[in-house]
Parts: structure tokens; sequence; C-alpha cells
């Protein structure tokens, strides 16, 4: 893969970069409750040295009932000054997961106005099995300030979404797995009704992944989006079950140069319980 400071970098990159003294670390490891895993606590037990710990579910919109949505601006610019992230630092963003939730802090990044956030291609899983150093020691964080210009074109709401959907004049991708998207598993979230947004294309994240959990090269990524039966000529909004994995189809987007992108952030866990949106079953 070719190493992009902006989007996606290799475990070599990071090794080679790793004392680099305007390099900030991030684990934005993230779970749902059923894979049993406890993000905080891995991460004090070993972490890629330096890293400081995203807590997707805390620097969110407290304000709001859906899970993690995005954070003012206020509060993302405080949380990150207490993290000792700020302007002038490249940003690495990685998850135990090998490419789950990192691409999550990445678009959060993107939509404060921040550029220099990459994602580590692969994750901790790669990086430790590669025998890189890992270490249980909280990093020393010294404030920094940091400018935020919230980019509003990132970001869809349900109102926005559901004009889309009625008028096609974007085309809506959907990255939760193929079953929840017809409609024929049940939604991880009580209380959500089963399916997809009427005329949006389903494309489950993992099909832009390799076996090793790296992301597949922009041109295959191309390919799975066209198979897909994405218009890749449109302006195109990613949607999953939280605003999680929606993330990783706007990364693969960005890496592929189609620039006129957004998520929509409520996702499933929004559409799926508003009552005046319509629900639609089956392959489309």
């Amino acid at each position: 893969m070719t190493d992009d400071p902006k989007t996606l970098v290799s475990t070599e990159w990071l090794a080679e970069h790793l004392k680099d003294p305007d390099l900030r670390i991030l684990d934005a490891s993230w779970y749902l409750p059923e894979a049993g895993r406890n993000a905080r606590q891995e991460y004090d037990e070993g972490h890629i040295p330096g890293a400081r710990f995203f807590d997707i579910d805390e620097i969110s919109d407290s304000r709001s009932d859906l899970p993690h949505m995005a954070p003012r601006s206020e509060k993302f610019t405080s949380r990150m000054r207490a993290l000792g992230v700020g302007d002038g630092h490249q940003v690495v963003v990685y998850d135990g997961a090998g490419l789950l939730s990192a691409p999550r802090v990445w678009w959060l990044f993107r939509l404060m106005g921040q550029q220099n956030v990459a994602v580590l291609d692969g994750g901790l899983p790669k990086w430790k099995a590669e025998g890189h150093e890992i270490e249980d020691m909280p990093p020393i964080v010294r404030d920094r300030h940091i400018t935020v210009r919230f980019q509003n074109h990132l970001v869809r709401d349900v109102t926005q979404v559901s004009a889309a959907s009625k008028i096609k004049d974007h085309a809506i991708v959907d990255a939760r797995a193929g079953n929840r998207f017809r409609g024929e598993a049940p939604e991880p979230r009580e209380g959500l009704r089963a399916g997809h947004i009427p005329g949006s294309r389903s494309l489950p994240y993992t099909t832009l992944l390799n076996d090793d959990k790296t992301m597949k090269s922009p041109e295959e990524c191309r390919q799975i989006f066209e198979a897909a039966g994405v218009d890749l000529d449109k302006p195109i909004i990613t949607s999953c079950g939280s605003g999680v994995t929606a993330a990783v189809l706007a990364l693969a987007l960005e890496r592929m140069g189609h620039k006129h992108w957004s998520l929509y952030d409520g996702s499933w866990a929004e559409w799926g319980m508003f009552p005046t949106v319509p629900v639609a079953t089956g392959d489309a």
C-alpha cells in the first residue's frame, strides 16, 4: 500500500515515525457489547507506545439519546486538549479489532477540520503480530491548542437522508452485514425495526478488508462499490448501525479519490426507531 498521512498508514510507517516529536497516537478501540471486550481495560494492559485512549462513547454528544453522536466543537476541543492533541500534530488512530472503529475517529477529526490524521492499517493486531513494542505506561500529556472548523458537508441527519432517499440525488450505502440490511437478522439494539433505508445499497464494511484486517487497494475498493450497485458519479452518504463502520466506507471513498461523501451520524440506531420514515427489506 501507499502510505498517506491523511488517510491510511502502514505499521512499517508508524514504526519508522514512532519517535517523531509531533506524532500523536490514539487508541480508538470500541466494541459492541456482544463482543465481550473492554476497550479501556485492554488499552491499560497494553498499547502502542505513547498512545492515548480515545473514548468514542464519552467524546460524544451527551445531550443525544443516540449512541456516540458527534460531539459539539467545544467538547471535542476540550477533550483533545486534555489528551495533548492539537495543531501541528500528525495523528495516527488505531483499534484493537484491526480496522473497525479507528475510521470513526478519523472522520471526527475531519469533521472538526483537522486534516493530518490517518488510520493505522491492520491496527493493533497487525502491530503485535509483527513483534512491535507495546507498553502499559500512561503517556506524558502536555496541553496543546487545537483549532476546530466544523465541516457541515461531512455529516447528514435523518431529514437530509430521508430527502436523499426520496429524491435519489445521492447514493446511500449501508455498511452493516447483509442479513441485517435485508431485515433477516434482529438488530443488536432493542426497539429497532429490521431492514434498510429505501434506495440504499448493501456494502458490508468487511468486504473492503483483507484477511489481516488491512484495507484493500483503492482500485479493489472501487470494484467492490461498483459491484454493489453504487453509482460513484453521485455524492455518497454512508450509513451503518450507529455511525461507526460507516466511516470505514468513508475512508475507502476518500482513498479512492471520491471527495463528495458524507456520513449519516444517527444511522440505523436513529432510522430504525423513527416511526415516520419508511423501511425496506430484501436485497434492494
